[in-house]
């Protein structure tokens, strides 16, 4: 039967081997696995098997889990959009936020971190597809934002993330991923000393690798699919 570790030794496998292909260094490219939905025990199941930093989209069922594996210390990383009645506790419970495309939210956030813990770290989200029903900046929008982000006290502006349409054509996925590459690339020669590309999940993070991610997001390959949340 295939585990949950089975299938994380494989995407590690796998996230090795492209970091290889394209001429990255091996460990550049950090893995987050995306347990939204996925009990407690599953996580714990990928601890057991190596994994560290998981991510989260649903913040009441995070806290259950942070609750649950705290004896783990695993590191959280939120990846939705960010509500302001709930910047509080995702600023005081996770280490990263994938995801930020309002100021408001930044500004809420550094004030809600607690100063006894480390900077929260901070991507923008950029819509890199255009879709209107997503969230992220406007590719025109970034340095704006980055620029007031940045002097944020309790924030670590780290870089940029983004969730591209699905699309199967391969030239796209590779066109949509090379412009958030070239956004943070213009974002350093402009000043900013950022590291980050979170993007990339399991149909198409070995193509985000070859343009340049640093994070990629994954939870099916790892975890199977998806299980329903109940109203």
């Amino acid at each position: 039967m295939t585990t949950i570790s089975n299938r994380l030794q494989a995407v590690t496998a796998t996230l090795r081997a492209t970091e290889t292909a394209n001429g990255r260094i091996s460990g550049s490219v950090s893995l987050v696995a995306v347990s939204k939905s996925h009990p407690p025990e599953a996580l714990r199941e990928a601890c057991s098997a190596g994994q560290r930093a998981f991510g989260e989209n649903y913040l009441q069922e995070a806290l259950e889990k942070i609750s649950a594996l705290r004896d783990l210390s695993p590191e959280w990383h939120f990846i939705a959009p960010v509500q302001s009645n709930k910047t509080r506790l995702i600023a005081e419970n996770f280490a990263w936020v994938h995801g930020v495309d309002r100021l408001k939210i930044a500004q809420r956030l550094s004030d809600a971190r607690p100063e006894n813990l480390p900077p929260l770290n901070i991507c923008i989200e950029v819509n890199v597809s255009g879709e209107a029903s997503k969230g992220g900046v406007a590719p025109h929008e970034i340095k704006a934002l980055a620029d007031a982000i940045a002097p944020l006290p309790r924030l670590k502006l780290r870089g940029l993330m983004a969730i591209p349409a699905p699309t199967k054509e391969v030239a796209l996925q590779h066109q949509q991923f090379r412009m958030l590459r070239e956004q943070l690339a213009a974002l350093n020669a402009a000043g900013h000393a950022l590291d980050t590309l979170s993007m990339g999940m399991s149909e198409d993070f070995t193509i985000a690798i070859a343009e340049g991610a640093t994070i990629v997001r994954i939870g099916t390959a790892i975890f199977g699919a998806r299980v329903t949340r109940g109203l």
